[in-house]
């Protein structure tokens, strides 16, 4: 699936956000090595703090699924391009230390492409543990 592709499957998935608290929906899609798409959307909680991100959901998704290996994430929000939290960061971070990661806006008419990496510098990983 080419850039652009993907930018639209984060849009599908972020008409299908649960989000009536903060309003802020967000879609995620994320390409596997073998080119499978996982998506997720942000799915809220009225306890916040169990709100899970469109990233993590569309990551854990996968995962689930037996993928291990990742290219690239797109992620949708907003009026403007959004980038991932920092948990979402770190968690994509465990697979992918340099996923491609295209930041879009809601409708995926503008999007600009970044690397996990640079949204995360000297990031904590597997290798790290002893």
């Amino acid at each position: 699936m080419d850039e652009a592709g993907l930018v639209q499957a984060a849009v599908a998935a972020r008409r299908r956000a649960y989000a009536p608290y903060s309003r802020f929906a967000v879609g995620a899609a994320l390409l596997a090595s073998d080119g499978r798409v996982f998506t997720g959307c942000n799915v809220e909680n009225a306890s916040y703090g169990l709100t899970v991100c469109a990233e993590r959901v569309a990551l854990f998704r996968a995962v689930a699924e037996g993928a291990r290996e990742f290219v690239a994430i797109a992620v949708a929000c907003g009026e403007s391009p959004c980038s991932p939290c920092g948990a979402c960061r770190q968690v994509l971070r465990e697979f992918a230390p340099d996923l491609t990661v295209l930041l879009a806006d809601g409708e995926g008419k503008r999007w600009e492409r970044t690397t996990l990496s640079h949204l995360l510098p000297r990031s904590f990983g597997p290798s790290d543990l002893p």
